[in-house]
């Protein structure tokens, strides 16, 4: 099964100059947790994530109005293409501890949203074939390898130690 079987799309994005209160706004109408920063040359250039907005806004005494999204960006822009392998996506996941992948054509242009959510719901739906390569045993893996703790970064150590 491939990744274009399951991914969601169109996706919902923004570009890098939108503030939170407009990403969260976007997150709300799309109902989902994770939004592709997409510049001008239709590019993907990061990821914000309902996360990572939540802490920007805890640990910053500014309006979420003053704050865009290129600002709390999630680091470096780990993707899949829609002709990669289901198991091969899961294994990106898995070693990036992520729960989400953007999904991008040969050209960068962002084509849809992979989440561990999709394979899952589609699994329950019976979408895989009893001889399909993907079994539940690699989602449990990538789940249980994306939802180990992961060590504290500098910036959460110290205003752990306040």
């Amino acid at each position: 099964m491939k990744v274009a079987d399951v991914m969601t799309k169109p996706p919902a994005y923004c570009s890098p100059q939108t503030n939170l209160a407009v990403a969260v706004e976007i997150l709300w109408r799309h109902n989902c947790g994770v939004l592709p920063i997409v510049d001008s040359k239709e590019k993907v250039v990061g990821l914000v994530t309902d996360r990572d907005m939540c802490v920007a806004l805890g640990t910053r005494n500014r309006l979420p109005s003053e704050i865009t999204v290129n600002e709390v960006t999630s680091g470096k822009v780990i993707a899949c293409k829609p002709d990669d392998d289901l198991r091969g996506a899961l294994a990106k996941m898995a070693q990036a501890k992520v729960r989400r992948l953007p999904v991008l054509d040969a050209a960068g242009k962002l084509q849809g949203i992979l989440s561990i959510d999709d394979v899952v719901l589609r699994t329950e739906t019976g979408t895989f074939k009893k001889d399909s390569e993907l079994s539940f045993e690699d989602i449990v893996s990538t789940l249980k390898s994306v939802y180990a703790p992961k060590p504290l970064r500098a910036a959460q150590q110290k205003i752990a130690a306040a």
